[in-house]
């Protein structure tokens, strides 16, 4: 369980919803964008705990990305408190030098590029009071609205699934774009098998 008392109380932002990028329909419970957006950032959402170096390195630039305007002692301090494995954020320990170098690259890092994301075509608002399991209903009906299902359906269904803290299965992908498991094997790439791996092991 992930302590975020120390992020709240420093009023840390790590959730936002995009900024620029104009959604292609707008419901009650968050918006749609059809050709995706790469401005959703929602940190801790799911049950997974940093387990990487480059996880590790991700989590802190986002948390650089969306408040750029801390000195770089909180930093420093919130990657410490990250880093602790008695507040549920990692699995493994680290060493105070090389957290020390890791975060000073980070803080010195440009803020004008954002730090890699995924690609995202339904963004529920943060108030958003739906259950996960009605949120892949939601993502499952959006995403096989077209007759082909498409690899970027594909994608964001894992990802909800991941997000459900369920192991991602072709059975549970059909189920949710609501075609046959041939449908999905038929369009998962190698890319797409890759990524269910790595989303499967952070679990």
């Amino acid at each position: 369980m992930r302590n975020l008392e120390y992020l709240n109380a420093h009023r840390i932002i790590y959730s936002k919803n995009p900024v620029k990028d104009v959604p292609t329909e707008v419901f009650e419970w968050g918006n749609y964008y059809e050709h995706g957006t790469y401005e959703c950032y929602d940190l801790f959402k799911s049950k997974a705990k940093i387990n990487t170096f480059k996880s590790l390195r991700w989590h802190l630039h986002v948390l650089w990305h969306l408040n750029p305007h801390i000195s770089y002692h909180l930093f420093f301090s919130i990657a410490q408190y990250i880093c602790n494995v008695n507040n549920g954020f990692v699995t493994f320990k680290i060493k105070p030098g090389v957290l020390s170098d890791i975060a000073l690259e980070i803080f010195n890092s440009d803020l004008e590029k954002p730090p890699p994301n995924r690609l995202r075509k339904i963004v529920f608002n943060h108030n958003c009071k739906l259950t996960t399991p009605e949120k892949l209903s939601i993502v499952g009906t959006l995403m096989g609205k077209t007759k082909k299902i498409s690899e970027q359906a594909i994608y964001e269904t894992m990802l909800y699934i991941h997000d459900l803290n369920e192991k991602i299965t072709i059975k549970k992908l059909a189920q949710y774009l609501m075609c046959t498991t041939r449908t999905v094997h038929r369009n998962m790439s190698d890319q797409l098998q890759a990524e269910k791996i790595i989303l499967n092991k952070e679990l």
